[in-house]
């Protein structure tokens, strides 16, 4: 009994020094970082950027995996599936967060059992947008359109259970109004059809839609942020026109599979938030209508959580469901 209980202690005590080593010499080979979106979009971009920046700092190349498909489930679950060492991570976002596990009845990967949380990467602002020939010239006047003539107002989205789609869910259920939901297979049709007068609004995130307003082909209500954008600084918030606590962002973050060491995530962390901070990621996330979200590991596994909360509260209420 004593020498099973002697080469037990042998063992777990070999196995934490091991563990110890591996981290300090951590990383000594290419890294992975998998992006479950295709290449050339906001995300994709994001993650180059961060990577470019990442990699120097410690001291090993970080390549870019694009696992795109299934509102990234694909790309989660590969994330979650990886061996827990450090070398491979990915991009998640309020989808893979937030939004699925209320959005479907089966998930391939557990938010809260599969992933180590790192930390924030970046946010994109929500701001109400209308066709410039549409009535109302503030949200005052378009409240009163759609207060008006409920279910008439038609609101644009880039497809079912997007960070779009649920905002416009959220605004719904907050203000006791009904635009009617017009999805779309992605932002670029939306848009087209928005600043073509096909759909009189729509929740638009800044990446996509930035020249777009700046060349007067959006007319933009509210920002749906605590104060007002650098970016449309004339442009009031939801609070200040009396809608108070009224945000929606769509949000990304950076996770690696469940029990990666915590010296390792430690380095994945510092590494992380000191890109973030950089003038270099400060001026490229600036130039896409991005505001960098540092955060360390505790912080944003609390935040995915909170958010997981109130979104998945909004979607189970609007009753939408993507199986």
């Amino acid at each position: 009994m004593k020498k099973t209980f002697s080469r037990l202690l042998f063992a777990l005590s070999a196995s934490a020094v091991m563990h110890a080593s591996a981290a300090a010499d951590f990383p000594d080979r290419t890294m992975r970082w998998i992006v479950p979106y295709a290449a050339g979009g906001t995300t994709d971009v994001m993650a180059r950027h961060l990577a470019a920046e990442m990699g120097p700092l410690l001291g090993q190349t970080v390549v870019i995996d694009n696992k795109p498909g299934a509102a990234s489930i694909i790309g989660a679950t590969q994330i979650a599936r990886s061996t827990p060492d450090g070398y491979t991570f990915g991009t998640v976002d309020s989808g893979t967060l937030a939004f699925n596990p209320a959005l479907y009845s089966e998930l391939t990967y557990d938010v809260e059992k599969d992933f180590t949380f790192i930390g924030g990467l970046g946010r994109m602002p929500l701001v109400l947008a209308v066709n410039p020939n549409f009535p109302a010239k503030s949200l005052q006047e378009f409240m009163e359109i759609v207060r008006k003539e409920p279910g008439k107002t038609t609101s644009a989205s880039s497809g079912h259970g997007s960070p779009l789609h649920v905002a416009l869910e959220l605004f719904n259920q907050r203000e006791g109004v009904s635009l009617l939901h017009v999805p779309y297979k992605g932002s670029a049709p939306a848009l087209q059809d928005l600043m073509s007068g096909q759909v009189d609004s729509m929740f638009v995130d800044l990446p996509p839609s930035i020249q777009m307003i700046h060349s007067g082909k959006l007319r933009v209500l509210a920002v749906a942020t605590p104060k007002r954008l650098d970016v449309l600084p004339d442009v009031p918030t939801f609070d200040e026109l009396g809608i108070k606590g009224f945000e929606a962002y769509a949000w990304q973050g950076f996770v690696s599979p469940k029990n990666t060491p915590e010296a390792v995530v430690g380095k994945l962390s510092t590494a992380l938030n000191t890109a973030l901070k950089s003038e270099v990621i400060g001026k490229k996330f600036d130039a896409l209508g991005i505001q960098p979200m540092p955060m360390e590991p505790a912080e944003f596994e609390a935040f995915a959580k909170s958010e997981g909360k109130l979104w998945g509260d909004v979607i189970r209420k609007a009753g939408i469901k993507l199986d």
